[in-house]
């Protein structure tokens, strides 16, 4: 569910720029009215053709194989470098899911071990730390690197990189309850004006208990204790004495 969320996000993020992008570009050249090409004449050149960019153009800097390698230790030493395998993972996990309900389950074995092979070719999880060694070169130095790496060789950066995970899980499994019982308090304080909240909502655990229901008639209503029976005397059997 976070892999597909964090998925849905990037995607939608990457709509929105590109949205903007193009919106901006609409803005900065508006449509001019087309000249008319006379019969003979060389084809008029555009004012608006943008020129070519020199960061497109430009190759990629090439990387220090030295800080390479340093990046690529520091990737193994924090446990990035698994990145590719376990989104490739949860990625299959999704579809597998999907698939489950989409394709007859008689198909599923062959359909998975058909899309395994061809996503393995496709996207090779090494692929993954490829690309990131070049984002962590553009945001560290290489002194910087080796800081790093020093403190994560240490006892305590390998206690780090092994707590991380739970740290984080719980973390955020305490903040999504905080969140959630904020939101099902107001969303009960609002089930007068909007009565359909009663339905969706679910019980309340702190709500006060109902009153028990008042005791009919004939019950007692004096409070007196009822008189008990009278005792039955069997017969041949003397009477207790009064004293």
């Amino acid at each position: 569910m976070k892999l597909r969320t964090t998925l849905i996000l990037a995607a939608f993020m990457a709509a929105c720029m590109a949205t903007a992008a193009g919106t901006a570009t609409a803005q900065a050249a508006p449509d001019a009215p087309a000249a008319k090409h006379q019969p003979g004449s060389a084809a008029p050149q555009s004012s608006t053709t943008p020129a070519a960019s020199p960061q497109a153009a430009a190759p990629a800097e090439k990387l220090d194989p030295a800080k390479d390698a340093a990046i690529r230790h520091l990737l193994d030493l924090t446990e990035i470098s698994k990145m590719g395998d376990n989104i490739s993972t949860g990625i299959t996990h999704e579809v597998q899911n999907a698939a489950s309900r989409a394709v007859a389950q008689d198909q599923v074995p062959k359909f998975m071990e058909e899309f395994k092979t061809k996503f393995a070719a496709a996207a090779p999880s090494g692929k993954i730390t490829d690309a990131i060694v070049p984002i962590y070169a553009k945001h560290f130095t290489m002194e910087e690197i080796q800081g790093l790496t020093k403190f994560y060789e240490s006892p305590l950066g390998q206690k780090l990189v092994k707590e991380m995970p739970a740290v984080v899980q719980e973390s955020q499994q305490t903040g999504v309850e905080m969140d959630e019982t904020a939101a099902l308090s107001i969303l009960r304080g609002m089930q007068e004006e909007y009565p359909v909240l009663k339905q969706m909502l679910p019980p309340d655990p702190n709500a006060p208990a109902p009153a028990a229901p008042a005791p009919g008639p004939g019950a007692g209503d004096s409070g007196a204790a009822p008189n008990p029976p009278p005792k039955t005397v069997q017969p041949g059997t003397p009477a207790t004495p009064k004293q």
